[in-house]
């Protein structure tokens, strides 16, 4: 779908082709670190963990990408934020 004026497009075509590299990583970051603050604040605070990393990575892909490995990214992302390897997930089931 694309719903800009032609020329309002065009607008916008010129300002990204006058930036330079450094300003378009700069703004696209930007919006970025906006669209993932937008959706934790749509995510209760009461969902933690594996389920909220796979809520925003739902909400960001969306279909595209299979549940399976939306879930698998989550659990992993978790596991990195506490320092966890594949290891020690070993080590707890011989336990």
């Amino acid at each position: 779908m694309n719903d800009t004026n032609d020329k309002v497009a065009a607008m916008v075509a010129a300002r990204h082709a006058a930036m330079t590299v450094e300003e378009r990583v700069r703004a696209a970051s930007t919006m970025y670190d906006d669209a993932r603050r937008i959706v934790e604040a749509s995510i209760p605070r009461s969902v933690r963990g594996a389920e909220r990393r796979y809520q925003v990575l739902k909400r960001f892909y969306g279909d595209e990408v299979p549940d399976a490995a939306l879930h698998a990214c989550a659990i992993a992302s978790v596991w990195a934020e506490r320092g966890w390897t594949r290891e020690d997930l070993y080590a707890e089931r011989l336990k």
